[in-house]
Formats: structure tokens, sequence, C-alpha cells
């Protein structure tokens, strides 16, 4: 069955804050193969002009696609979680994620399209700091894989 369009432009409340930390920068950095000093050296970030280390540009998937949990687990949405699979992930930046960021998330549904049975759903997570900055645009978008026939 189809996603209601309706549901096109619907926001949901922001998250709690997530505070970012040195170490979790540093493990993501890692885990992704990302050698770049300004991920873990404070001195490199700062001679690059940063207040304290920076994220890696995916590091701020991790918060936006659990924000993107309450669209998913919306019950009026219908959206049937076994059947999806990660379509395409983009990001555009005002400034990096810094150590001591406390982010949070609203998510909005930005468009639902149905093509060959499955349901297209693009998710745009604007993320601020604790003054309100903007930091990221996180766009996600899932598909539902139509159900299989007999």
């Amino acid at each position: 069955m189809a996603l209601d369009q309706s549901f096109v432009g619907r926001a949901y409340p922001p998250t709690e804050p997530y505070e970012v930390g040195r170490e979790k920068i540093r493990e993501f950095a890692e885990a992704v193969g990302d050698a770049n000093p300004a991920y873990t050296d404070p001195e490199a970030a700062k001679d690059l002009g940063h207040p304290d280390v920076i994220a890696p540009p995916t590091f701020v998937f991790a918060i936006t696609f659990k924000a993107a949990g309450a669209v998913i687990a919306d019950p009026q949405l219908g959206l049937d979680y076994s059947r999806v699979v990660h379509g395409d992930q983009k990001f555009a930046y005002t400034r990096p994620v810094r150590a001591g960021d406390r982010l949070s998330v609203t998510s909005t549904i930005e468009a639902i399209k149905s093509m060959a049975g499955n349901d297209i759903l693009d998710i745009r997570g604007e993320v601020h700091d604790a003054t309100g900055e903007h930091v990221v645009t996180a766009w996600t978008k899932l598909v539902a894989r139509a159900a299989e026939e007999g």
C-alpha cells in the first residue's frame, strides 16, 4: 500500500541534544579509516582554525538517522520498516561538527513517491547547535520495497 502523500511537509519535534565528544569523533574516524589529524588532535584542528577537533563529514549520519526514527515509527505513516533499505544520503554543511557541540535534529518528510510498487521516502534532518545555529542539513532516502507476489 502506498504511503499517504498528505505526510509530505510533516515535521517532527526536535530531538534531545546529543553532545559530541572527542572520543566518539576519534572512534568514528578510526572506524571509517580516515586518519585526518583534525579528527583526533586538538592542536591540528586549531591550526586549521577550529576551536577543537572536528568530525568527519558522515559522522552526523548517526544522529540524523536516529532522529528519522520518529518518522519511521510514526504509526499513522504506516511504513513497513522490515521492507526498508537505505537508498541515498547527502549533507550540506554550514560548518563542521565540533567536539563539545550539543546538536538537535528536526526531521521533516520532504517527499513521498511510489515507483514500481516501491515507496520512496525522503527525510530532511536540520541539525542545530545549542545556540540555534544551523550546522548541517542531512537528506536520507529510504526505499520500502514492494511486497513479493505469491
